[in-house]
């Protein structure tokens, strides 16, 4: 398919044809591509590829296009390519690309993922020694400051039908710590969360969504410095195993975005050059392990 797009190789390396008229391929360089489709022939969008060479290191790597379409210049020898997509079975190729010459894999069909095991239905809690509740904020423009509660606990009620599912998290304020004294206290004064008058966040789901392969939406109430708002959980199932002891263990990937503001946590300074000491969003990170209640 691209093979019409690449005349003879000139002194420049330019490729000839009115498709990629344009397109500069260096003289030691060559051109490897691909298509991918699921088992229906329709392309996957968005899959994520990497090539790597013989050595095993990443040499390019991005997603497909709208089409399904992978197409890279690289400089001659010896390649592998490694795709992968939600749902789907990773695909592994090699190939060899010389120079000014086009190297295809032609189509390549992506196998369906047997999703991984669900939770048995029941109750289940949060264990908080292989979990954690992180966040991310953005300090003055250009940094950004990682943090954690480091007391929390949770309990999820697995439903016959997973979307039916329940959760119910509390967390310690108090308990925030970015590894420094001073901006902990910061953050538990009257200015931030106000640990006093508002000791926990809480969050309670409402809704259960299956997005597709391993991902799911947990829609819910969140309630942080005494107000309420509505969040989604952008949320990886990670699969089902046992623990050292034999107990059988769930875990899962989460993340969401907050507004400050949406939470009347308003404080702010401004630097002389008028940027903000904190940004205005914090981003959610959770790694959490469920085991069952009991």
């Amino acid at each position: 398919m691209f093979g019409r797009w690449f005349g003879n190789k000139g002194a420049t390396g330019a490729a000839r044809g009115n498709l990629l008229a344009g397109l500069v391929v260096p003289d030691s360089a060559g051109v490897l591509s691909c298509r991918v489709l699921d088992p229906v022939n329709e392309p996957v969008a968005l899959a994520e590829f990497v090539l790597t060479d013989r050595a095993g290191r990443k040499v390019v790597g991005g997603e497909t296009d709208p089409y399904g379409s992978v197409m890279a210049t690289v400089p001659a020898g010896e390649y592998r390519l490694a795709v992968t997509a939600e749902g789907f079975t990773p695909f592994h190729g090699s190939a060899t690309v010389t120079e000014g010459g086009h190297a295809s894999l032609g189509d390549v069909t992506l196998q369906i993922a047997a999703p991984p095991q669900l939770p048995e239905p029941g109750d289940w809690e949060i264990e908080p020694m292989h979990s954690q509740i992180g966040f991310t904020a953005r300090h003055i423009g250009m940094a950004r400051i990682h943090g954690r509660f480091n007391t929390f606990a949770g309990a999820v009620r697995i439903a016959d039908r997973m979307e039916d599912s329940a959760m119910h998290v509390v967390i310690d304020a108090a308990s925030i710590d970015t590894n420094v004294q001073m901006r902990d206290d910061h953050l538990r004064s009257s200015d931030f969360l106000d640990v006093g008058r508002y000791p926990t966040l809480e969050f309670y789901s409402d809704r259960f969504v299956h997005r597709g392969g391993t991902r799911w939406g947990v829609s819910g109430a969140l309630t942080l410095h005494g107000v309420s708002r509505t969040v989604a959980l952008d949320t990886q199932y990670l699969g089902l195993g046992n623990g050292m002891e034999g107990e059988s263990r769930a875990a899962c990937r989460a993340t969401t975005q907050l507004h400050r503001e949406d939470f009347t946590l308003t404080w702010q300074t401004m630097l002389a050059r008028g940027i903000a000491v904190v940004g205005p969003s914090i981003s959610i990170e959770m790694d959490v392990q469920i085991v069952p209640k009991g």
